[in-house]
């Protein structure tokens, strides 16, 4: 696979920062996710936490699926197209855990989860009938499945604080890049509307337990 030039310098520039925050504590606490330094008007953070990991596991996991479904995001979008869903899409995955963590004073996050789950819900939006597979389960599973399937798991990780996992960042992600690729390739709205309504069933739903008071 070939991938782009935007794309290697999104993964270098994870790589450089993730690796300056394993080395500098100092540095990933001053450009972490952090409710209480976003409130206190340190508004970078919103956009720096997307680039530090935890780890050089969670950096490969994130980096790896970002190799995996850049192209397809750069090949219906172009490589602007792709860029405004990578960086909407972190912007509204740390939104979206603002918003639900904001009476967390200390709660903290790093990761470009948002910013890649919101890149692999554009690439299932655009190419819905490819397949995916799983480590655990050994057959091909259809990429729309996949899609509310993950996204209806995050859901179900919300509510029970399921691991250490910011499953919110996730969905906001994947929100950002749902409506981000529709408003830039509104033609799936003709060519695929099925497909459009199935994949904003999860996003609904998660607005209506929230306004229910289930989440």
């Amino acid at each position: 696979m070939n991938l782009d030039i935007i794309t290697i310098v999104i993964i270098a520039a994870n790589v450089v920062v993730s690796l300056k925050g394993f080395n500098d504590y100092g540095f990933l606490d001053k450009y972490k996710f952090h409710v209480g330094g976003i409130q206190r008007g340190e508004q970078i953070r919103m956009f720096s936490s997307g680039f530090l990991h935890v780890d050089m596991q969670h950096l490969l996991f994130n980096m790896i699926t970002l190799f995996f479904f850049a192209n397809i995001v750069i090949d219906f979008l172009g490589n602007g197209g792709f860029i405004l869903v990578y960086l909407g899409s972190l912007i509204l995955g740390n939104l979206l855990s603002l918003y639900f963590h904001k009476n967390e004073y200390h709660y903290s996050a790093v990761g470009a989860s948002g910013a890649v789950t919101g890149v692999l819900y554009a690439a299932i939006l655009l190419r819905p009938e490819m397949s995916l597979y799983m480590f655990f389960i050994p057959i091909p599973i259809p990429a729309y499945v996949f899609g509310i399937g993950y996204l209806l798991y995050s859901i179900y990780g919300m509510k029970t604080r399921l691991g250490n996992i910011g499953h919110d960042a996730h969905f906001g992600g994947a929100i950002g890049g749902y409506i981000l690729t529709l408003f830039m390739a509104s033609w799936l709205f003709e060519r695929n509307l099925l497909m459009v309504i199935l994949l904003a069933v999860p996003i609904v739903l998660l607005f209506v337990l929230k306004r229910a008071g289930k989440l």
